[in-house]
Formats: structure tokens, C-alpha cells, sequence
């Protein structure tokens, strides 16, 4: 089975101009999700123990690597920190 770089992926896809509009009015979004998976991979675990470590579910957990999150709270992103062993930082600009 083939498999394809997350990077060539998205690369390929941001040549597409509506998908490039669309990518960057959730590039914030994208870049949480993106950091958790790599953290989370990292370090050497899946996402059922993620969430069995931070007391969630591995929906919830599945739902924040997607982006589809309008309603994550700090506490959430401090658990799922501690588990991973990183603190959130929120800022404005």
C-alpha cells in the first residue's frame, strides 16, 4: 500500500485555489490539530490511549486532530497537554 506525506498532500491540494481560500480561513485551526498529532505521535501513541490517559473519549480526541473543534475548552487542551507533556498558549495578534 502506498501512502502519501501529510506535506505532499497538502502541497498538492493548495495548488487548487478554492481549497487554498478555504485552507487558510482554518489555518488556525489546522495548526492545533496538526501539533497534537504530531505530539501525540511523538510520542509513540495512538489515539485511544490519548484519550483513555486524558480521561476523554477517542472521539473527542479524533475530533481535535481533525479541527472540528469550535467548542474545545483550555481545560480539555491542558489535559490532553499533560498527557503529552506540553502546555497550550493562547495569544491574540
Amino acid at each position: 500500500m502506498k501512502t502519501t506525506k501529510y506535506e505532499d498532500l497538502l502541497a498538492e491540494n493548495l495548488k487548487d485555489k478554492e481549497f487554498k481560500k478555504e485552507y487558510e480561513a482554518l489555518e488556525e485551526e489546522f495548526e492545533v490539530a496538526i501539533e497534537i498529532i504530531r505530539l501525540r505521535l511523538t510520542a509513540g501513541m495512538t489515539q485511544k490511549e490519548l484519550a483513555r490517559k486524558a480521561h476523554t473519549s477517542q472521539a473527542a480526541i479524533s475530533r481535535l486532530e481533525s479541527g472540528n473543534y469550535r467548542n474545545v475548552s483550555l481545560a480539555f487542551l491542558r489535559r490532553v497537554g499533560a498527557v503529552l507533556g506540553v502546555k497550550p498558549h493562547v495569544s491574540f495578534q
